[in-house]
């Protein structure tokens, strides 16, 4: 497996130019068995690196562009009257597979978000009276553009939740993006019509990648630094009293389920990381993606010119690990 893990690292990092933390991170998303968000600047490879990801895996792909006229039904599928039979039969919608690519997901209005993240909590669509399961390996990767607001939706934050992960994306270095013009430009030069990358491994395999990092060891204290570090989300002023100066920085904390998937996401980056243990460092890793999108800062902190990230930091620097 390790041999895998590392195989995937390399092939995303040679599509994806100048743009490791990505990768990294969207094969804990993976690992840890969650979804994950992805918002940037257009032009950044988000769309690439969600189309990398799945060309690894021997999966079904399927790429969603969201846009305001969409109905729940184009996602989920319908219930199709078929005049042969003079009865109704279910049609699958692009959902139904493997790895789905939510492209611009802020684009599409409230009833559409809901059937999606409604799929990503459950993994099953109901159409009717009837629910369908989702495929085994389901991950949505699901991107949005942070400058446009004209036309935009913005996910609520009880919708955010759902998301295992929120990674933030910016703009490649000088030299990594001279890297990747030389490679697009080889690939133009040599692109066939027959061109169809070659998976490294099968569905089969993510799932197992999946079951074994559940299955590492995580001591006493690790699993208590781990909630701490959620409660000191919920009560900033225990660790940030010089900088808090009796303001309340933090409107709502994480959710439990933020504990939940800091402590899958430390277990997957633990296992890309090649071991079998979890250690603080890879909570502290981890910890910005998983609970950036999950806590709500107030308006002294908004004034202050404090970021979500700036609050994380600080605290994750002033929680001590036990």
């Amino acid at each position: 497996m390790v041999t895998l893990v590392e195989q995937l690292k390399d092939h995303l990092n040679q599509a994806i130019i100048g743009q490791e933390e990505l990768t990294h991170e969207l094969l804990v998303a993976l690992i840890a068995n969650g979804h994950v968000l992805l918002e940037g600047p257009p032009g950044i490879a988000k769309t690439t690196a969600a189309k990398a990801l799945a060309n690894t895996i021997d999966s079904r792909f399927q790429r969603i562009q969201f846009t305001p006229d969409l109905l729940p039904g184009d996602i989920t599928g319908s219930d199709i009257y078929q005049q042969e039979t003079g009865q109704f039969s279910f049609v699958a919608g692009p959902i139904m597979n493997d790895i789905v690519l939510a492209d611009e997901i802020n684009r599409a209005p409230a009833k559409v978000q809901s059937a999606l993240l409604e799929a990503m909590g459950e993994k099953q669509v109901t159409v009717g009276n009837q629910s369908y399961s989702l495929p085994a390996l389901f991950f949505v990767i699901a991107t949005q553009n942070p400058i446009e607001q004209e036309g935009t939706y913005p996910l609520p934050e009880a919708q955010l939740d759902r998301f295992m992960m929120k990674i933030n994306l910016s703009y490649p270095s000088a030299s990594s993006e001279l890297e990747v013009l030389r490679l697009v430009r080889q690939q133009d030069l040599h692109k066939t019509t027959t061109d169809r990358p070659q998976a490294l491994c099968h569905p089969e395999q993510i799932l197992a990648l999946q079951q074994q990092a559940l299955g590492l060891y995580m001591s006493e204290s690790v699993e208590q630094y781990i909630v701490q570090l959620v409660v000191a989300t919920r009560q900033p002023e225990l660790y940030l009293r010089q900088q808090a100066q009796d303001l309340k920085l933090i409107e709502f904390g994480a959710s439990p389920r933020g504990t939940l998937a800091l402590d899958r996401c430390a277990r997957a980056n633990a296992l890309l990381n090649g071991r079998d243990f979890v250690t603080p460092d890879d909570v502290r890793q981890v910890a910005l993606p998983v609970l950036r999108h999950r806590i709500i800062t107030s308006f002294e902190a908004q004034a202050s010119g404090l970021s979500t990230d700036d609050l994380l930091n600080r605290l994750i620097s002033h929680v001590p690990a036990l």
